[in-house]
């Protein structure tokens, strides 16, 4: 069974960073060298899921263009973990984030192209 689990969120000031993570099980053990994707994505109240980063198993990354300059993904396949460090952070960030994950793609921040998501982890920045 996939779980993905995320962690990190918080209630920051604006112009401060965090660090996700998401602990990923049952999902790359799967993979039999084949190629995967994985990505965050964020909610925020009354607005559509967008995209925010994505890497695949080659390393290859995709950033939203809004928030590429304040952002890096990176995995730890060691430690079957997803991380988004974002700084510079913006009231406008405030969102639910999400993991997700899929088997055979490249980086992509299409959503339904996901099949595995974990539950969320709230950021909140205050100005």
């Amino acid at each position: 069974q996939v779980q993905l689990v995320e962690s990190g969120g918080a209630s920051v000031q604006a112009g401060g960073s965090l660090r996700l993570s998401c602990v990923v099980s049952g999902f790359l053990d799967l993979t039999n060298g084949g190629s995967y994707c994985m990505a965050w994505f964020r909610q925020a109240p009354g607005k559509e899921r967008e995209g925010v980063a994505s890497i695949s198993s080659d390393d290859r990354t995709t950033y939203a263009d809004s928030m590429k300059d304040r952002l890096t993904i990176s995995k730890d396949n060691a430690n079957n973990t997803l991380y988004l460090w974002m700084s510079s952070l913006k009231p406008e960030d405030t969102a639910m984030y999400y993991c997700a994950a899929r088997y055979f793609c490249g980086p992509t921040l299409i959503g339904s192209r996901y099949n595995f998501w974990g539950r969320g982890t709230q950021v909140t920045v205050s100005s």
